[in-house]
């Protein structure tokens, strides 16, 4: 049997919740576009998302661990898939349409350069005094200027919807700036969906890292209440954590985790009287998140991370070496601009050079960017 558009169409209005965002329903894209016989508008949107340049090379980009330091470390590409299939699992739990949550996830971090905030924190500050850095922004920026695949537009020519869910996306690291974006609106339910499933990810997936690497030993996560109750699930008492064990209690918390969200964000949908997606989005408060105990214990995960995991001396001092880099790069580049590759200097008629220099470093792998900086800087290695 064959499922045409329409019909799949059909199957989301019979399977979503009233409160779950409908493609038929879409505001459309930017540039007209005839949609595909047999794929929805969002089902499209995430296709044209997968086969960007920026999304390969989040494989090549940092997460908490730089590339070179193990395969077995989360990049910023396996960090987005871990999300996607977090927040499909959430839609499917909640009503919500699945492909627009995925379609917002894979394109959530398009935007962030090479050595995770770090770079991000390197190119804000280059950039003070020409509009800053957020890669949030420039995620948006990649998909609707950027990207450069179709000869009638630039960008990829998304919906409405995944523009809008990516400029509303929030984290506890992440404000948005939705000027454009009916800015009194909250994210819809699929975009709320997103949020969660980032943070839910990187809490959960950092800490499996941070064991795997040693950077973080199980006794110091004695009295962590979240930790005490994966050692108390599976009856483990220290002090040896091996693989097998570690896979199943970071499986487990991230099982509990969802769980709770899906209940209490029901119990939150059930209360407010949600009928539509547009009833989500002028609440005063997001629907999506955590009970209050889960809130404080995973408060509690994420002040014992940032301690003992993201400002651990090994961390840290890798933060000082993507900072010099990326630093040296960029006044390199605006410096002598010559340096530049040919196509990147013909950006200068619609760029200013600071933001040209900005995007061309925002694009690069951590491994580029430290080849780039020998090239440059290292007189014995060929330019």
């Amino acid at each position: 049997m064959f499922y045409d558009r329409q019909k799949l169409e059909e199957i989301e209005e019979q399977s979503l919740a009233p409160y779950g965002m409908r493609s038929k329903d879409s505001k459309g894209r930017a540039h007209s576009s005839g949609e595909p016989a047999y794929r929805t508008a969002f089902q499209r949107d995430r296709d044209r998302v997968l086969h960007t340049t920026a999304f390969r090379r989040l494989e090549y980009k940092t997460q908490v661990f730089i590339n070179y330091e193990g395969d077995y470390f989360r990049t910023r590409l396996t960090h987005t898939l871990e999300v996607a299939q977090i927040g499909r699992t959430l839609a499917r739990a909640l009503g919500g349409n699945e492909d627009l949550t995925e379609s917002i996830c894979l394109a959530h971090d398009l935007g962030h350069p090479a050595f995770g905030h770090s770079g991000e924190v390197a190119l804000n500050r280059l950039m003070k005094d020409h509009n800053g850095f957020d890669h949030n922004k420039q995620s948006v920026r990649i998909i609707t200027k950027l990207e450069e695949r179709y000869p009638d537009f630039r960008g990829l020519n998304l919906t409405w919807e995944v523009r809008e869910g990516m400029v509303k996306h929030e984290s506890e690291y992440d404000i948005s700036d939705a000027s454009e974006y009916d800015p009194d609106l909250r994210g819809n339910l699929e975009t709320q969906i997103a949020n969660v499933a980032d943070e839910l990810a990187y809490t959960a997936h950092d800490l499996d890292d941070g064991l795997r690497s040693g950077m973080i030993t199980p006794s110091q996560l004695d009295g962590i209440a979240l930790w005490e109750i994966l050692a108390e699930t599976y009856n483990w008492h220290g002090p040896v954590l091996d693989d097998m064990m570690r896979h199943r209690m970071i499986r487990h918390l991230v099982g509990i985790e969802v769980s709770d969200v899906v209940n209490a964000t029901n119990t939150r949908i059930k209360e407010s009287g949600v009928d539509s997606p547009l009833a989500v989005q002028q609440l005063s408060y997001n629907l999506l998140g955590h009970s209050e105990d889960m809130t404080r214990r995973n408060r509690e995960l994420k002040d014992f991370l940032y301690a003992k995991l993201y400002r651990h001396p090994r961390v840290v001092r890798m933060a000082v070496k993507a900072e010099r880099i990326i630093s040296d790069l960029f006044n390199a580049y605006t410096d002598e601009p010559a340096i530049l590759p040919t196509h990147v200097q013909a950006l200068r008629e619609e760029r200013s050079l600071e933001r040209i220099a900005c995007d061309y470093i925002a694009g690069m792998t951590d491994r580029y960017a430290v080849d780039e900086h020998r090239k440059l800087f290292d007189p014995f290695i060929k330019p």
